[in-house]
């Protein structure tokens, strides 16, 4: 935890610190969040939420976040929610940093497209193990639905490797935000059925963060 954190008008500007609080639970999708602070070298607080004590569902954390999920990054007492948005806004924050955002825009959608890919597709194939009651009332649903896992989440992966993934990072020679995000899922892959092995390039880029200072900082918070 590092540096002086700036909005980007204060950046500009050199004044006004802006206060950062990361809320996020050990194994969740807010580990993406998590280091990418780290990498981002902007001084932040952490604030550990006990998921297995359903601490995410209590009063005082659903005045943070009332979708009762991590992660929720405070910004000067404003609330902000959702990976993909978090981790742009960390980026933005840290130009001067490893995550630093392209100039070009269509680079910089293609990031976001990945991250939505992530969010919207591969997130939701994990969460159909464990969270069913979201799409059905049905304790027959919920297990098909778990039992689907391991061949939803291979037939993403199958994609990621075969079309979506570059090297050494997921876009190419440069880190970006997409790196922490794809990172943290492929943490779920051993316990959704999924053996990593069976994706090279996705295996190597996991090796790759998993000697990054930042990783294993955050993994030891944990």
């Amino acid at each position: 935890m590092c540096g002086t954190v700036y909005s980007l008008q204060q950046l500009s500007s050199g004044i006004n610190r802006v206060k950062l609080t990361l809320h996020s639970g050990p194994g969740t999708v807010g580990t993406a969040s998590h280091i990418a602070l780290e990498e981002s070298g902007l001084d932040y607080e952490f604030i550990a939420v006990n998921m297995k004590g359903k601490e995410q569902q209590s009063e005082q954390y659903l005045q943070i976040n009332p979708k009762a999920r991590v992660p929720s990054l405070i910004v000067d007492g404003q609330v902000l929610t959702e990976t993909p948005a978090i981790l742009a806004y960390i980026a933005q924050l840290a130009p001067d940093s490893a995550l630093a955002l392209p100039d070009n825009p269509l680079a910089f959608a293609q990031i976001q497209s990945f991250n939505s890919y992530l969010c919207a597709t591969v997130h939701i194939a994990h969460a159909h193990k464990m969270r069913g009651s979201r799409w059905s009332d049905d304790t027959d649903v919920h297990k098909k639905l778990t039992e689907f896992v391991p061949v939803s989440m291979s037939q993403c992966f199958d994609l990621i490797e075969s079309e979506m993934i570059k090297e050494p990072w997921v876009h190419g020679e440069s880190l970006s935000i997409s790196d922490p995000y794809l990172f943290t899922i492929c943490q779920w892959l051993q316990g959704d059925g999924v053996d990593i092995t069976n994706y090279p390039l996705v295996k190597a880029h996991h090796s790759r963060m998993l000697d990054r200072p930042s990783v294993q900082h955050v993994l030891s918070t944990y």
